[in-house]
């Protein structure tokens, strides 16, 4: 079992995880006057304490400033109860962490809990909204993810930030073009890291690879090297070289990542997943278990799993793939009675299929599916799990969707490949399969295997 040695930090919310630890902060409001219970109104309005960092991610810098100034904020939200400038910024350092050490479990309640309580002393608060449909994206509720920050827009119509929740959402619901529609309008408001990273996906989705790459180098350009934000953007820019089949330019960006800001995970991971191409997989391995000992996600776990396969250890990748399954599906047990879950459905499902456990992972694709039926990515999972299954009709029907975008990705095009010709459509195959080599002759081992 792994589960010991690679604790996986979910993005679902565990029950264990998420009772939210209070500070002793509490502050007086005007519910006590309407006569609400003082114990309750002191908690309802009391602020959930910083996660502590373990291991590396507590030896940095950053870490120790960051303890500082939630210190600072606290203190003032305890001089004024009514201060919710500072409930806002504990919420934005909070957000960051859960980006940084992967306890959503935890952040993700405790940030809702202060959005509540700033919402309380002001029902209209444009930024309380907007970080209410960031978290909500976080945990895969879309379509409330999009009414919140809806909401925000109509308090706010002329903030850049709440376009950039309408384009997430809007784009994991499959409404590719309203997603460019708010991107159209993030951009005309602020043109900045958050708006070109945006375009860039947008392009690549659309199977612009060309325009992506320049549009992820602007918003590199924009950003601050070292920083979070900023170095999340070169890795981005790194995958859409990896993407292509340029490994080296890859390689660079991935390297000069880590330069900067030491044991960034996505970097470990990005040349894991260059030496992984190159069938250097005891390197990759490496380099996988030195992001695992960072932040230990789901998706990292698997890809070691997958790297063991590849090695030729089909034991000790079927041993991982069932600890995350029986790892997810934990999680989602113990969330079941709480008011702020985590979508798992994705999750599950590509579990269950690395795990070649294919009804289950069936059952989980198609209630993602169900959530977000014209999604691309939604449309492949089930499309690939269904060319698995030998279940030629729901995978082509799943396919025409995948491809819907006229997406460029080489390894969805090689899948296609592989069930059209499944279905019988044999040009159709080839020329997808012939497109697919043009963008990049890295396809995942795991799809040829299946080809073979």
């Amino acid at each position: 079992m792994i589960k010991n040695k690679y604790f996986i930090t979910m993005l679902f919310v565990s029950m264990a995880i998420a009772a939210v630890v209070l500070t002793s902060v509490s502050c007086n409001t005007n519910a006590e006057a309407k006569g609400i219970n003082k114990s309750r109104t002191e908690n309802m309005f009391a602020i959930p304490a910083l996660f502590e960092r373990e291991g590396k991610l507590a030896q940095t810098t950053e870490w120790q400033k960051t303890k500082e100034k939630v210190a600072e904020l606290i203190q003032k939200v305890a001089a004024n109860s009514g201060d919710v400038k500072s409930r806002l910024q504990i919420a934005t350092i909070y957000m960051t962490e859960a980006r940084i050490t992967g306890q959503r479990g935890y952040y993700d309640p405790a940030i809702y809990k202060m959005l509540d309580a700033v919402l309380a002393l002001d029902s209209k608060n444009f930024e309380a909204y907007v970080y209410k449909a960031s978290v909500k994206m976080s945990q895969h509720q879309f379509a409330e993810g999009k009414l919140l920050a809806e909401k925000a827009k109509s308090i706010n119509p002329d903030n850049a930030y709440v376009y950039g929740m309408l384009i997430d959402a809007n784009v994991e619901l499959g409404n590719y073009q309203d997603a460019i529609s708010m991107s159209d309008k993030m951009q005309s408001l602020k043109p900045s890291l958050e708006a070109y990273s945006r375009v860039s996906y947008l392009r690549e989705i659309f199977g612009d690879y060309a325009g992506a790459k320049e549009a992820m180098k602007m918003a590199l350009a924009a950003g601050i090297p070292g920083s979070e934000s900023g170095e999340w953007t070169r890795v981005a820019l790194a995958d859409l070289y990896l993407n292509t089949g340029e490994l080296d330019s890859a390689e660079m960006l991935y390297k000069t990542s880590l330069e900067v800001r030491p044991d960034f995970p996505n970097a470990e991971i990005g040349i894991a997943k260059i030496e992984k191409a190159r069938k250097n997989y005891d390197s990759a391995i490496a380099h996988t278990e030195a992001a695992i000992r960072i932040v230990s996600e789901a998706p990292y776990v698997s890809l070691l799993a997958e790297l063991y396969l590849l090695k030729g250890d089909k034991n000790k990748a079927a041993e991982i793939n069932n600890d995350v399954v029986e790892l997810l599906e934990k999680a989602e047990k113990e969330q079941s009675n709480s008011t702020s879950k985590h979508n798992g459905n994705k999750e599950l499902a590509t579990a269950y299929l690395n795990a070649n456990k294919l009804d289950k992972a069936m059952e989980y694709a198609q209630n993602d599916l169900k959530l977000r039926p014209e999604n691309i990515d939604a449309n492949e999972l089930v499309a690939w799990i269904a060319y698995l299954k030998n279940n030629k009709a729901l995978a082509k029907s799943c396919a025409d969707k995948m491809l819907a975008t006229n997406t460029m990705n080489a390894a969805t095009l090689y899948k296609a490949a592989l069930i059209y010709k499944q279905a019988g459509d044999i040009a159709k195959s080839e020329s997808l399969m012939a497109i697919s080599a043009t963008v990049s002759k890295y396809i995942d081992e795991k799809i040829i295997m299946v080809a073979k």
